[in-house]
């Protein structure tokens, strides 16, 4: 997601600016659009290289907060009240902040929904429009209670997906800094040896010089190529059919891509089942969904499929023809479409993936491991043993 600045006028012609957090610029115009405000300018923020995103709310603050939320409504406590004693008891500061600006926005006059929206770093679209209808149907407490239900499950899939990367990055990194230090400061020790004995190097021993040479004298431009490269991959990402071909490419590798296409079809289906559950109207609820999918490949399929069902298709039709989703989840959505339960065949659609996805995990790094493991053990012990094959030499020599 990128960062985006916008001013932008009422339908009265007062000019409002913000921030939103969104995939590209024409993401932005729509949503200002739909919250009938007239865009006059809209930049990305230059966010360089933050690290903390989101005004420092993390998920868990928000989920607290929506439980407590619930519990207090479902009691009977005011809306006002329940918000003015969250805001006093909230540990973080930058939670507490928005929760007193929700509160005077409320007590202006403006719905719960309408307030909330004003903070999209806090309340993601999604939540916005799970408490409008909450609030519309007179089950506000009922809504929040599904949605840090929501909140629980997706997080829970988001740390499986970066638990999954983590271990065979760290391994990477391990990897690369042991041939590194390698390269710069024992190959050199090596080659001063075997220049004072002017023995006769053989092939594996000269490459690994070579490469000693070219890191010490080169270092700056090795580091550079990395840099350029992982700009370029960023700035590529930003644009969509950049991001198209780079999602694509990842759901079409082996192992990643198996896990990426079923974490992004437990958050597809999870997702729109809360939605539809909560009352939100389903082409709003596919668009909503399309943003979080998480994966481009997925967003265009799922919009596309929106594009289809506003001309009165069913969803699963256009949901086959996409080619993304798997038999199964198409033909559960069918079967929800037909007996009138589509929001629990969702549900039960989610559950099942997320079970996969943990399936998914243990084989990856199942497989990974050893794979790893084989991919250090050649690299670092062939560079010894390519070291050490001169000193070979000069004992056969001295026996001889």
């Amino acid at each position: 997601m990128a960062t985006f600045t916008y001013s932008a006028r009422t339908l009265a012609g007062e000019l409002q600016t913000g921030t939103v957090d969104l995939p590209s610029r024409d993401e932005v115009v729509a949503y200002l659009r739909r919250q009938k405000l007239i865009p006059v300018k809209v930049e990305q923020k230059s966010s360089g290289f933050e690290l903390s995103i989101g005004s420092g709310i993390n998920t868990r603050q928000i989920v607290i907060f929506t439980r407590q939320f619930a519990t207090m409504i479902n009691a009977g406590l005011p809306l006002v009240q329940s918000l003015d004693i969250l805001a006093k008891q909230s540990e973080s500061k930058a939670l507490r902040k928005v929760i007193e600006q929700v509160l005077y926005d409320v007590e202006a006059g403006n719905t719960l929904a309408d307030s909330m929206r004003k903070h999209p770093k806090a309340f993601s679209e999604l939540y916005v429009n799970m408490v409008a209808a909450g609030e519309a149907g007179g089950i506000l407490d009922v809504i929040l209670l599904r949605l840090a239900t929501f909140l629980e499950k997706a997080d829970a899939l988001r740390r499986k997906i970066k638990g999954a990367m983590i271990y065979p990055a760290v391994i990477m990194v391990v990897a690369a800094a042991a041939v590194a230090t390698l390269l710069i400061f024992v190959i050199p020790t090596f080659e001063n040896m075997f220049a004072s004995a002017g023995v006769p190097l053989p092939l594996p021993t000269r490459i690994v010089i070579q490469l000693s040479g070219l890191l010490q004298s080169y270092w700056w431009l090795l580091l550079g190529v990395i840099m350029l490269t992982a700009f370029a991959i960023r700035q590529t990402y930003r644009t969509p059919g950049g991001q198209l071909a780079i999602d694509r490419m990842l759901l079409g590798l082996p192992l990643i891509g198996t896990l990426l296409r079923k974490a992004a079809i437990a958050r597809f289906t999870r997702t729109l089942g809360t939605l539809v559950s909560s009352g939100v109207p389903i082409l709003e609820g596919l668009e909503i969904t399309a943003r979080t999918a998480g994966n481009r490949v997925l967003h265009d399929a799922i919009m596309t499929s929106r594009a289809s069902i506003a001309g009165g298709e069913t969803i699963a039709e256009p949901l086959k023809r996409s080619g993304v989703f798997p038999p199964m989840v198409v033909q559960m959505i069918n079967v929800g479409e037909q007996t009138g339960g589509l929001d629990e065949m969702l549900t039960k659609i989610a559950d099942f993936y997320d079970d996969e996805v943990d399936t998914a995990v243990e084989a990856m790094l199942s497989a990974m491991e050893p794979l790893m493991i084989v991919v250090l053990g050649v690299v670092v012990g062939g560079m010894i043993v390519a070291m050490y094959l001169p000193i070979f030499d000069m004992i056969n020599a001295v026996q001889g």
